[in-house]
């Protein structure tokens, strides 16, 4: 069966579905005039120095930084660690730049998904907003694209349990048995006591977890590998002309190192870059639809600041680390000289890393990092799977869910999630896709409500 599903990703996950990511990207860019770049400052704000007056007076259930928290906790998560650890050291230093490349690219879709989610969601039985790419799909595209709306749904209540929890609860045990002794079977236990407290109390309940987590633990990580950096700053120079070098030109063998050719930075730094930001799975637009906002751009642009924060912020610190202590290379650090176990996996790659320059303090900040993103991320994608599964059969059962979520918790933690894994990669590729057929199919939705918020009469109004 694994083989099967990993045979099943290398097609969903191959060329194909990467250029329609990418390929999405450009075109909103083109639409909106590259409004990430242009109103990039302008969003900041909205995120960070709240209006009052719009978020009293407008309808939602949460403010819109806690949207974005909430978004965020599911998105800062150990691909951040991991993902970009992979791809730099299968892809090479090029590999970072084309990871900016679809974090930039990605600011567009995850623009565009929020403010589909804003200008089509509506209200459950129990008076809370709901919204997601199913409810934009169904009533934006008509009820001839049901079928996508369904799917999508299907797929990402079936993900949410899988890379979005047991996935992350499995890491979570993996550190620490490792790096405090604790017994899987213990940790699975206060992680279900936890996460149960937390995802019944509601959506309320979850954002201000998430309000309070992210900024710590992204505090935590960023200001630990900012302290590297600045330790090792006669390699921040070099460290960023590996990445422009061998974004176009191929890494030379040394060693007992077998050389990187561009194709493969190319693949590796768009594919962990979609991994890490979750531009296109339309995950953001299924929490989006609860923020408290007077204008569907409001929200769409407080989302966009999210894809910014988590590929050019989070993974570049993470990318520099690795390069600037010479542990991205497995002959020996063709920056720094710095030999290491090329046998290390990813995530204890950049544990090495930063052990290199802050020593056991190291280790603990990115052990201490993987738990806390992997527990904010449980939480998150709680929301994504319950609104999913809301869909499909209503409100009344989504108890049912929490409580299936909270025992895949568990299990995450004494079980062997390879054949898990493997599922939740098809899972995402199959939420993506329908995901991307209404976003394009919604352009001109979303170049009219852009407009129209950009009007001085209009922004005045709703600022």
């Amino acid at each position: 069966m694994l083989d099967v599903l990993n045979k099943i990703n290398a097609v969903l996950w191959g060329a194909p579905s990467l250029i329609l990511l990418v390929g999405t990207g450009l075109f909103l860019t083109f639409i909106l005039k590259g409004l990430q770049f242009s109103k990039l400052g302008h969003a900041f704000k909205l995120a960070f120095v709240p209006n009052q007056k719009d978020t009293d007076e407008s309808e939602g259930d949460i403010s819109n930084f806690k949207a974005l928290m909430t978004s965020l906790a599911g998105m800062i998560g150990n691909g951040n660690i991991a993902g970009v650890a992979t791809a730099v050291t299968l892809g090479g230093p090029g590999a970072v730049f084309w990871m900016w490349v679809v974090g930039l690219l990605g600011m567009t879709t995850k623009y565009a998904e929020a403010l589909l989610a804003m200008k089509y969601r509506d209200k459950n039985q129990i008076g809370e907003y709901i919204s997601g790419p199913m409810y934009y799909i169904e009533k934006g595209l008509g009820h001839k694209f049901k079928f996508l709306a369904i799917a999508f749904a299907i797929f990402g209540a079936f993900a949410a349990l899988g890379i979005g929890n047991s996935v992350q609860s499995n890491t979570i045990a993996d550190v620490m048995t490792n790096s405090f002794n604790v017994n899987g079977v213990i940790t699975g236990i206060v992680l279900v006591i936890l996460i149960s407290f937390i995802i019944f109390g509601g959506i309320k309940r979850i954002s201000d977890v998430a309000g309070f987590f992210v900024p710590m633990m992204a505090f935590l990580y960023i200001g630990a590998s900012i302290i590297i950096i600045i330790m090792n700053y006669d390699k921040i120079l070099p460290a960023f002309g590996l990445i422009f070098e061998h974004a176009f030109t191929p890494v030379s063998a040394a060693g007992g190192f077998s050389g990187i050719m561009v194709m493969q930075a190319v693949q590796h730094g768009v594919s962990k870059g979609i991994f890490s930001n979750e531009a296109g799975l339309g995950t953001v637009a299924l929490i989006s639809g609860n923020a408290k906002t007077s204008h569907p751009v409001i929200q769409a642009l407080v989302a966009m600041t999210g894809t910014f924060i988590v590929t050019i912020v989070v993974c570049t610190m993470t990318a520099l680390v690795l390069l600037v202590t010479g542990f991205w290379d497995p002959s020996g650090g063709l920056l720094s000289g710095v030999p290491h176990d090329p046998s290390l996996e990813a995530g204890a790659l950049t544990s090495k890393a930063f052990a290199s320059s802050l020593g056991v303090v190291g280790e603990y900040v990115v052990s201490l990092s993987v738990i806390f993103f992997g527990f904010s991320t449980i939480i998150a994608w709680f929301v994504y799977g319950a609104k999913c599964f809301e869909y499909l059969f209503g409100v009344k059962l989504v108890m049912i869910y929490a409580v299936i979520y909270v025992i895949a918790t568990f299990v995450g933690t004494v079980a062997d999630l390879r054949l898990v894994w493997a599922f939740a990669d098809t899972a995402n590729a199959l939420m993506m896709i329908p995901n991307l057929i209404g976003l394009l199919f919604l352009y001109k939705v979303i170049k009219k409500e852009t407009e129209d918020y950009f009007k001085p009469s209009t922004r005045q109004l709703n600022e």
